[in-house]
């Protein structure tokens, strides 16, 4: 991300009235930076292609997520940008005839995608951390995205549940399809939305007397 946009993510922190612990920070580490100003990209992608080797190098970083015993819990699907209107058709398919015009057209905005899908363990403490490790997986991903100018937003529509998806897409029994994640180039940045501050969401134990 360069200094410009930078300063141009700055300006619209300030225009939506933020607090100033919610503004840009320019003491901020590197890191810290771009936590703070990763949007999801819903809308208004570029017609750009995006790169098979693009994806596979940021899957390649964002695997180094914390991830319970090593199990890995993960794999991905990707489809890319020659691939997308073929895909789209198939998954049009799997909708009922009267909603299909209206996902033809939600499906068809973003110029990529990459499906995430969890291995599920039936125990339920394995299934939360694999869950967790996956989850991690894919905000790395984010940020590694956001950090190279490529919009993601992660979808968890209905259609992840539906089998007829699942078996479109060889997801097995035991595994889960955790996301769709719509990717695509982007020269609108996203409005900065209001979080609340930390200090509302934490408390401190303190033994009691």
């Amino acid at each position: 991300m360069t200094l410009q946009v930078r300063m141009i993510i700055i300006f619209v922190g300030i225009e939506n009235n933020l607090t100033v612990g919610e503004t840009m920070d320019q003491n901020k580490s590197e890191l810290a930076r771009i936590i703070r100003e990763r949007r999801s990209v819903k809308s208004d992608y570029l017609a750009k292609e995006v790169p098979e080797s693009l994806i596979k190098e940021l899957l390649d970083d964002a695997r180094w997520a914390p991830t319970h015993g090593l199990r890995e819990p993960w794999r991905f699907i990707f489809i890319p940008t020659e691939e997308k209107d073929h895909f789209v058709e198939d998954i049009v398919q799997t909708f009922p005839r009267d909603r299909q015009e209206n996902r033809r057209n939600y499906f068809s905005q973003p110029a990529a995608f990459l499906i995430a899908v969890m291995d599920e363990d039936p125990r339920q403490k394995q299934w939360e951390e694999n869950f967790g490790a996956i989850s991690s997986l894919i905000q790395n991903f984010q940020l590694l995205a956001w950090e190279r100018e490529l919009g993601v937003v992660w979808k968890t529509n209905p259609q992840i549940h539906e089998p007829k998806v699942r078996e479109m897409l060889g997801v097995q029994p035991g595994e889960k399809i955790v996301g769709f994640l719509h990717l695509g180039y982007f020269d609108q940045m996203p409005k900065t939305k209001h979080r609340t501050p930390i200090e509302e969401r934490i408390t401190v134990y303190k033994k009691k007397k």
